[in-house]
Parts: structure tokens; sequence; C-alpha cells
């Protein structure tokens, strides 16, 4: 399978603030990846990294194959949409221009969205279930909205590789299953899905692959059941745990995750 996004003993962190270093990670194009690990490992500075926005502290990011360094911003953005952990929202943007931001990579620098445009958002938004709510003020709707929004302006920006940074983790559990849903349904058509994410049964429930994370550093990357077994679960979130099968309703057998009897 190919490699759509990939690291390169990349070094992340900040000034003066190491992270994680010599981290190599492969991406496989039309596979839905899960990025796990403990609150402070550096999920979100890796994804925020990879996409360029900040500065790799070592090493590189390639983009099916790309130096991630001399591909445009522009260009970036047609290539992977960002949905970053919920905003809070200062500037009262209506809903649908949120989603419309989504669209400014295909526009030129003073060109306003037009009828495609449009039509993309709306569509964005009536698959995230807040078609209704387009002509609201972004920061007069909920946190668990706000995040089903920023997944839908993701969307409208069209791009083969989509990283979701904690996208399910202000929403109930209804709208959990249809974010996580939606993702499956964008690599069956062909895109290339990271998400960062606390709760194990989501790998094993949706994903092909997991990245399982502790203190900046790579565990294991793989295949989910070889990548996330009780013993490395156990020890990266300092909580003993099993792994345990289930059969359901459908007579499917799926593995979930427990911790263990008086831990």
């Amino acid at each position: 399978m190919a490699v759509a996004l990939a690291t390169h003993n990349l070094g992340i962190g900040y000034p003066g603030n190491p992270i994680g270093r010599n981290l190599d990670i492969e991406i496989q194009a039309g596979a839905l990846t899960m990025l796990l690990g403990p609150n402070g490992c550096g999920k979100t500075t890796l994804f925020r990294t990879m996409l360029g926005l900040l500065s790799a502290q070592g090493g590189r990011v390639s983009i099916d194959g790309e130096d991630l360094g001399h591909i445009s911003r522009n260009d970036v953005a047609r290539r992977i949409a960002y949905v970053p952990q919920v905003a809070q929202g200062y500037f009262p943007f209506s809903v649908i221009d949120v989603v419309l931001m989504g669209r400014a990579p295909y526009l030129g620098t003073f060109d306003r969205p037009g009828k495609k445009d449009i039509a993309v958002a709306e569509t964005a938004l009536d698959e995230v279930g807040l078609i209704d709510f387009a002509e609201r003020p972004f920061t007069a709707i909920s946190g668990g909205q706000r995040q089903l929004v920023l997944i839908a302006r993701a969307l409208a920006q069209a791009a083969p590789v989509l990283v979701m940074d904690e996208p399910t983790a202000n929403l109930d559990y209804a709208n959990q299953h249809k974010v996580m849903l939606r993702a499956r349904s964008l690599t069956e058509a062909g895109r290339t899905v990271i998400i960062s994410t606390h709760n194990p049964d989501h790998a094993f429930a949706y994903a092909e692959s997991a990245i399982l994370m502790k203190s900046g550093d790579v565990i294991a990357a793989g295949e989910v059941t070889r990548v996330l077994d009780a013993d490395r679960l156990s020890d990266v979130y300092d909580l003993p745990v099993e792994v345990t099968e289930i059969t359901t309703g459908q007579n499917e057998k799926r593995r979930i995750v427990l911790p263990k009897s008086g831990a």
C-alpha cells in the first residue's frame, strides 16, 4: 500500500522544550489510522508538525513522497485537511461562513465563494447534521456542535488526507459513532484519515492501523490488533487493562478494552 504521509527522523516540540525525537511514522494511503496515547504525550504536537503548523525540531515530513518544505502552503491545504481540537470561537462568524473557510485553498486572494463552494459547504453541514444551523453564529452553538462544524469545514476542503485531533472528545455517543462511520466511509472512497483518540475501542471498531505514543516516543505502529495489546496499553496509560473479545448482535467478533478488576 502506498504511503500518504510520513515522518523521517522527525523531532517535535518547541524551542527549549523538546517533546519527541527520531520519529519514523508511515500513514498508509486509503486507510483509517488511530493515534493513541495519554494526555501530554505529544499527539497534537506531532499533528501540527506533520501539517507544517509547527517547525520540525529535526528530520522532515513528506506528503506522497514529497518533502513538506518544498510544497506551498496553499498546496498543502489542498492535500491535507485538519480538524483541530474544538475551538472556543471569538468572532461571530456564521456557521456556514466557518465551513466555507475550507474552500479557501481553491479561491484566489480576492475571490469570494461561488455557488459551487456554497453547495459543497452546505452538503458538508448536512452530513454532520447541522444544515439547520447554517446561519447561526459559531459562538452561539455548543462545544460539541462547534466540533461538528470544524469537521464539516474539513470535509468541504475536499483534501485527500484528513487529520483529526480528538474529534469526538466533546460529542455524545451517537455523534461519536456518526463521525467514526463518516471517517470509515471516506477511506472506503479512497481518502486517508488519521485520528487521535483516547479510546482504544474506537481503534478496534473502526480502524485498520494504530500508532501508540508515550512521552513523545512511538511505542508501536501497525495493524490495530497487533499494536493494541493489553501489556502495551497497560504501560502507556499506567492502568492495568485487559483486551477481551465480544460477539456483536450481527454475530461479529470485536475486541474491547476493560480495566482489570480492582485496578
